[in-house]
């Protein structure tokens, strides 16, 4: 592949996966110490270009990982022992401001760990950082007066948002992993315009509680990585379910659906991106599986989805006692849409109900969906907190419309890399969406064809170069 011209300097070597990590430390032949200094100097040498991290925990970070290695050597068997991730700067981390993006939060230090911090943190993770994101994590691109977060695979571009800062941090490799959190394709933007996995579970599965209402139930928390292994296993650990780590073949023939139709008419599908569910499709099919081609109905009227993404930066606002006159101006614009639309009915549920009866029928006997991932590249990473409220919208609707249905509805969806996009310089992707499961067997299907997609078609887990300081 071919690189883009304004690359830096070369970025040190990536460390390993977070499976190998983790089963070194356990076995003794590194330590969580050692491998949480060598993430700091990477880190060190490489954000300063990428702007992934709004806070880097080097002190206290090493304090952790001193103590992972004493619970190691008492006979601990940890999931993820020694593993450095950084979380997503929207939930909150003890001992650490969680900014969201903004000038008008507090920057006050949380009183304790989120659940999934918890979970991580009881695993044997080492929480090196908090990463950046937009404002109250609205927009699909990430930078806010904190900064700007760049792709490390072509720095002019964005990594996509509002996991921008873990996609970064983890594409750069930085760190091997790293915690996200998806409302309306948070989690699986940054994966595609990144070239990592991302997967964003079905609802009820991993602890969500962000913000006053998890935006009506649309958002999840999940990992991105560089492999489906590290996905699985971090997952499993938020999830508390140790099986979902144990990713094997799927266990049987599976009928996928390749949809490639276009959800809204504000968007047009680049043929990179076509083409890259269209080979993605053919690799399964190729793996023995059944291929048919689907229609999704899209809804024509995009208010069920669009008012749940209004409105929950509206009650994130609210809850948090958050200054309008501090928030960014197309920030302030989508909380006031926000709290007309709560006001005047726009949260109803039955329209939700019908169009979910609707895409029920259109995939019944289909086990896995597969989609584009994004229509078009991710835009310029500079400059939108600063652009107007209906600019963000025509960017944000225009290059990433494939993911917020599945928020609507609950269901359990991944990205993959499927490919490198030469005009683009940065990687394509595809999405995988299943039928949700309370006991997360639509996960457990998404995770193995995942994997089938890997080896079929290996992807090249971090960017070779970054921007220098």
């Amino acid at each position: 592949m071919s690189l883009p011209a304004d690359v830096g300097a070369v970025a040190p070597a990536a460390g390993a996966t977070a499976v190998a990590t983790a089963a070194a430390v356990r076995a003794g032949s590194t330590t969580a110490v050692a491998q949480t200094r060598a993430a700091l100097a990477r880190i060190a040498a490489l954000d300063p270009g990428l702007g992934a991290f709004q806070v880097v925990r080097a002190d206290r970070a090493l304090v952790e990982a001193a103590a992972v290695d004493a619970r190691v050597a008492a006979g601990e068997a940890l999931p993820l022992a020694g593993v450095p991730l950084a979380i997503k700067d929207n939930i909150p981390v003890a001992g650490e401001p969680m900014r969201e993006g903004s000038a008008a939060t507090s920057d006050a230090p949380q009183t304790a760990d989120h659940e999934v911090v918890s979970r991580l943190r009881a695993a044997g993770a080492v929480v090196v950082g908090i990463t950046r994101v937009p404002e109250l994590c609205v927009f699909g691109t990430t930078d806010s007066v904190h900064g700007t977060t760049r792709n490390p695979w072509n720095p002019g571009r964005t990594p996509g948002g509002s996991s921008g800062g873990s996609a970064a941090a983890v594409a750069s490799g930085m760190i091997p992993v790293a915690h996200a959190a998806d409302g309306m394709g948070s989690i699986r933007i940054p994966a595609a315009n990144c070239g990592l996995v991302g997967l964003k579970p079905g609802r009820g599965l991993v602890p969500a509680d962000m913000g006053a209402d998890s935006w009506s139930g649309m958002s999840e928390n999940g990992p991105v990585a560089t492999t489906v292994a590290d996905a699985a296993l971090v997952l499993s650990v938020m999830a508390g379910r140790p099986e979902l780590a144990d990713v094997g073949p799927p266990a049987r023939r599976l009928r996928i659906g390749l949809a490639t139709g276009i959800p809204t008419p504000l968007a047009r599908l680049d043929p990179r991106w076509r083409a890259a569910a269209e080979g993605s499709a053919a690799a399964l099919r190729s793996a023995g599986h059944e291929v048919v081609e689907l229609a999704v109905p899209y809804p024509p009227d995009p208010l069920p989805v669009i008012a749940r993404w209004f409105a929950g930066a509206a009650a994130d606002a609210t809850h948090d006692g958050l200054d309008l006159a501090a928030l960014e101006p197309r920030v302030r614009a989508h909380v006031r849409a926000g709290r007309l639309l709560a006001r005047t009915g726009g949260l109803r549920s039955a329209p939700v109900d019908r169009l979910r009866a609707r895409v029920d029928a259109a995939t019944r006997g289909v086990d896995v969906l597969l989609t584009p991932a994004l229509t078009q590249c991710g835009p310029v990473a500079e400059g939108w907190h600063r652009r107007s409220w209906t600019a963000n919208l025509r960017s944000n609707i225009g290059y990433a419309p494939y993911a917020a249905l599945w928020n609507l509805l609950s269901w359990p969806a991944a990205v993959v890399p499927a490919g490198w996009n030469e005009e683009g310089g940065v990687p394509l992707a595809v999405q995988l969406v299943a039928h949700p499961a309370e006991d997360g067997a639509g996960e457990a299907l998404l995770l193995p064809v995942a994997s089938q997609l890997e080896s079929a078609a290996p992807w090249m887990r971090t960017a070779p170069t970054a921007v220098g300081s």
